[in-house]
């Protein structure tokens, strides 16, 4: 009898679990089917309702089997009307090339409209492409509006939650933390360093010319990347490149394996692949780094420098959200590193190429550099009234924005030219397009003319909020560094006190 009451109690038992792990599974199940199936159909049928169309979307991919159909589909049809000569001739360069990476947006645009749907994944995006929604959404200072969930979901290792990823209070406090860091007061301080940066990098390149017997095939992609780290470094942290070089490399490496993850795919985190293994070792290498990297500062000095406002704003939170002191630390920390460390480089990169492609705008740049340094390095008011700069930079950056499109989401539903965009839809602005439509820049839309911003943006676009550079409430921090530094760092292809300046091949 008691044998078969034992029995009976380890039946009930087994049955109670296999009923646990039943209703487990099936509300997992049902929390999946919403989050692939259900959620992105709810968010596209409200845009629908609306008049919003776009291509119909597959089973877990989204329209990325169509973008990669319309891509290939356009890349043949370019070989057959355009096959590769030997001697290409390079009398006519093109920079329409936002067509040629993108042309599935070229085509949607055309069939469905300049306002548009379409899903990465799982990710459900409003394509704004008309300038008067951008408008509305470049004046929105509500906390309704952030940046993009699956940023840190999906690039957390990168950047965290730190002032360019979150959204929210978070990100107000940061703002209100950070941005003070980089006023032009501030910058015109940072000037010296930056000039010194700039000088050793100049100098490094005559001592290889003159090892290399005058002529020298410098790559200076990765210098520019090395002199926007050292001036990141030293500028806002007190350190120099050299210290901070290992967590520059690891970011680099970092940044190109997560570059082959495509975003918005679904995925099952307990069976982690070998690239998700990967980013995790270095996310640890990298954060146990820069906390190191903090301590030695921390004990050495108190200087009241971005290290120490990103310190004490740490303390500060409150209840903005539940990320520790040293995760706000290290994530602020992260997107300072890779936001002066990349971009800056690669507007640079693009800007020399821009002036050797173009020898008569080099030739102007060379000689207002003469002008205004006078055989001497320059100052604040100098670089400020190097116009002729300006004019290339805002040229370069309007045909090659670092960035293709600015990415928002609705953090909760909210309301642009009449359209209500429900919580949780991504909205991209299409930089990159906007700033090259013949509609809004003239016929020569296409072309590299920095004199069409001898007026300023108001002179050189019929609407200015098509030059996007930095966008909203959410402007770059950063912009008067990246400026100031990009006009120094110019100087590398119009300086003109080095002998070997002629026998110089830069290669971008």
């Amino acid at each position: 009898m008691m044998m078969m009451m034992i029995g009976e109690e380890q039946i009930l038992a087994a049955k109670i679990i296999v009923s646990v792990l039943l209703g487990g599974l099936l509300v997992f199940g049902l929390h999946l089917c919403d989050l692939l199936i259900l959620k992105p159909k709810r968010l596209r049928s409200k845009l629908q309702k609306q008049g919003i169309r776009g291509p119909s979307p597959s089973f877990l991919l989204g329209n990325i089997p169509d973008m990669k159909k319309i891509y290939l589909k356009v890349q043949a049809a370019a070989a057959e009307t355009n096959p590769k000569h030997d001697n290409p001739s390079l009398n006519h360069i093109s920079h329409a090339w936002p067509s040629t990476i993108f042309p599935h947006l070229e085509q949607w645009r055309h069939e469905y409209g300049p306002v548009l749907m379409f899903s990465i994944g799982s990710i459900q995006i409003l394509w704004a492409g008309d300038i008067e929604m951008v408008k509305d959404i470049g004046l929105c200072t509500s906390l309704n509006l952030g940046k993009p969930s699956y940023i840190t979901k999906e690039r957390g290792a990168l950047v965290g939650q730190g002032i360019a990823s979150s959204s929210g209070p978070l990100w107000a406090h940061q703002r209100k933390i950070i941005a003070p860091e980089f006023y032009m007061d501030k910058v015109k301080g940072m000037m010296s360093l930056m000039v010194d940066c700039t000088t050793s990098m100049l100098r490094a390149w005559e001592i290889r010319i003159e090892n290399e017997g005058g002529i020298a095939d410098i790559k200076i992609d990765k210098d520019l990347r090395t002199l926007s780290g050292d001036v990141i470094s030293r500028a806002c942290f007190r350190s120099n490149y050299l210290e901070g070089e290992e967590i520059f490399l690891k970011f680099r490496t970092l940044q190109k394996i997560m570059s082959k993850k495509t975003l918005g795919i679904p995925k099952f985190r307990f069976f982690p692949s070998k690239t998700d293994r990967q980013i995790c070792k270095l996310e640890k290498e990298i954060n146990s780094m820069i906390v190191r990297v903090v301590k030695q500062r921390t004990e050495t000095t108190h200087e009241k420098d971005l290290l120490q406002m990103i310190l004490e704003g740490a303390r500060n939170t409150g209840d903005l959200s539940d990320i520790s002191p040293d995760k706000f630390i290290v994530d602020n920390c992260k997107t300072i590193y890779v936001g002066g460390y990349g971009t800056v480089a690669v507007t640079a990169s693009w800007s020399l190429m821009l002036l050797a492609a173009y020898p008569e705008w080099q030739a102007r740049a060379r000689a207002e550099v003469l002008e205004m340094c006078k055989g001497g390095l320059p100052d604040a008011d100098t670089i400020r009234n190097m116009k002729t700069l300006a004019m290339v930079i805002q040229e370069t950056l309007r045909l090659y924005p670092p960035v293709p499109a600015v990415t928002r989401e609705a953090v909760q539903d909210i309301k642009f030219k009449d359209i209500l965009i429900p919580e949780g839809i991504d909205i991209w602005i299409p930089t990159a397009m906007l700033q090259q439509h013949p509609d809004l820049w003239g016929p020569d839309a296409h072309e590299f003319n920095p004199e069409r911003f001898s007026h300023g943006i108001r002179g050189a676009c019929k609407i200015p909020q098509a030059f996007i550079p930095g966008f909203g409430a959410r402007v770059c921090v950063g912009q008067h560094l990246a400026m100031t530094e990009l006009k120094i760092a110019y100087r590398t292809r119009t300086w003109s006190s080095s002998p070997y300046e002629e026998s110089v091949t830069f290669d971008v």
